[in-house]
């Protein structure tokens, strides 16, 4: 563990606000080393230390961003928590990223020529042109999957649970929360978010979780079923208007 002078190098909350929203995904074995257990235990405890970095700096698709995001904001630290908060939820610092910045990003550090197809390029630049932003469910609804290649109930219900949903507490259960959130939908395919729903969500792996007394009228955030956060109102709204301007980028043709 780290010494008080050396922490000072880290952005506590925002490293451990990252590596919440990191860990499901590193669980189901998606995103980054197999290090799942260390990042829970990251989580859990709020004791860090240069492994945390080096384990959040093997994720081949948010640590790019992270350090995409700081540069163009003047900021040294990628995981400092306005950097992270950016990404995953949504903030005014992907609106000082051009359009030109964000296009070189995608191209140098994703091959997106290489892997997309030249149809799925002039769609990207497209997007581009009308404010494509730097954040998770934009690669998520945009280049990680394609509306119009949604062929099962599966694939769309992947997508929902890989981009950051936010959903209000209904009911506290001992490792679950009841909580009434908009699903993504596919109609006419187009996607959309759908009416509320109920939706039963994990918080806790045995007798440990990311927030330790959830309550009722919480809202909070969710990655892969499992509770990341609480958020505040203005948290929420951000995240909300993110996604539905990444829902409209994602439905053009």
């Amino acid at each position: 563990m780290l010494k008080t002078n050396q922490l000072a190098q880290f952005d506590f909350k925002g490293i451990i606000r990252c590596a919440r929203y990191g860990f499901m995904p590193n669980r189901l074995s998606f995103c980054g080393p197999d290090k799942n257990k260390d990042l829970f235990h990251y989580c859990h405890s709020k004791e860090i230390d240069h492994g945390l970095k080096q384990i959040l700096e093997d994720f081949q698709t948010l640590y790019p961003y992270l350090k995409f995001i700081a540069r163009y904001n003047r900021i040294k630290d990628p995981f400092k928590e306005e950097v992270v908060e950016a990404y995953w939820i949504g903030n005014s610092l992907l609106e000082n990223i051009t359009k030109s910045q964000l296009y070189g990003h995608l191209i140098n550090n994703f091959q997106v020529k290489k892997k997309l197809t030249k149809p799925l390029i002039n769609r990207l630049n497209k997007k581009i042109v009308l404010g494509a932003k730097a954040h998770h469910n934009f690669h998520v609804l945009s280049i990680w999957k394609q509306p119009d290649k949604i062929n099962s109930l599966q694939v769309l219900s992947s997508m929902d649970l890989c981009r950051i949903s936010w959903g209000k507490v209904k009911k506290v259960n001992q490792s679950d929360l009841k909580v009434e959130y908009q699903p993504l939908v596919l109609k006419n395919d187009r996607l959309n978010l759908g009416k509320p729903i109920l939706e039963k969500v994990s918080y806790r792996i045995g007798d440990k979780g990311f927030i330790k007394k959830p309550e009722k009228g919480d809202w909070i955030s969710m990655h892969w079923g499992f509770v990341c956060e609480v958020l505040s109102d203005w948290q929420v709204a951000n995240l909300k208007k993110y996604t539905l301007e990444n829902i409209d980028l994602a439905n053009l043709s």
